[in-house]
């Protein structure tokens, strides 16, 4: 009898794990929150539909209509958006793009997120495009384990702390060209199986590279670490 409950017990935990690890969360739901001031904490979980951190559909109700030379007479056209939310994520598939960037052929306008707090997606895999370009991340920051399936791109981006991409696998190029990283930056194991673009940027504190793969080129044009040039030699 203890056996058999014990079967029985033990069926019961795999059921839960299965549905925790199946767990479905709509990106709509996340943004609410966002929105709404709660830190976003997801663990095992699949987020479906676009993660949109620029909140642009709603930004775009509040603009002016562009206009013939509207952005020619010097005024701006980019709106940044301002996250003040804790982010992690934990184990997560991202089915569609996640965007900290877009630019809106439409209306003229390039929409960007900045993040104040902690960002996290570890151990998360994103099957479509994942777009930080711009972005400025003043916490901690990071992307370990995490698998960049489709387009990527952190051109510009700041990191005001140390950014860790260690064990991140990118399956396209990867770009980080003028990216900053003012404490500390770690491609430690991180696979690239494309190209990696680090052109113009700078790493400023522990630039950490050991066990680093390049299937491609490095694109490391007036790249300064700490100052110096980058070099990379790979074993």
């Amino acid at each position: 009898m203890k056996k058999i409950s014990l079967v029985l017990s033990l069926v019961l935990l795999f059921a839960c794990i299965q549905l925790q690890a199946q767990k479905k969360i709509h990106a709509s739901d996340i943004m609410h929150d966002i929105k709404n001031g709660k830190n976003i904490v997801y663990k095992n979980a699949t987020i479906v539909g676009v993660l949109d951190f620029t909140f642009m559909e709603e930004a775009l109700t509040k603009l002016p209509k562009r206009r013939t030379g509207w952005f020619s007479s010097g005024s701006n056209n980019t709106v940044k958006n301002r996250i003040t939310n804790k982010i992690r994520f934990e184990n997560c598939v991202f089915q569609d793009p996640v965007f900290a960037y877009i630019h809106d052929e439409d209306s003229g306008y390039t929409f960007t997120a900045n993040f104040t707090e902690n960002v996290a997606f570890t151990d998360c895999t994103f099957n479509e495009m994942a777009l930080f370009k711009y972005s400025t991340f003043y916490s901690q920051t990071d992307f370990s384990n995490t698998k960049f399936r489709s387009a990527n791109t952190f051109k510009y981006a700041v990191f005001k702390h140390k950014a860790d991409f260690t064990k991140a696998e990118f399956n396209e190029s990867a770009n980080f060209k003028y990216a900053k990283f003012n404490k500390g930056l770690s491609f430690k194991n991180t696979r690239f199986k494309d190209d990696l673009n680090i052109k113009y940027s700078t790493v400023s504190g522990k630039f950490e590279i050991s066990g680093m793969d390049v299937a491609y080129g490095i694109d490391s044009k007036y790249t300064r670490i700490n100052g110096e040039k980058f070099r990379y030699n790979k074993k």
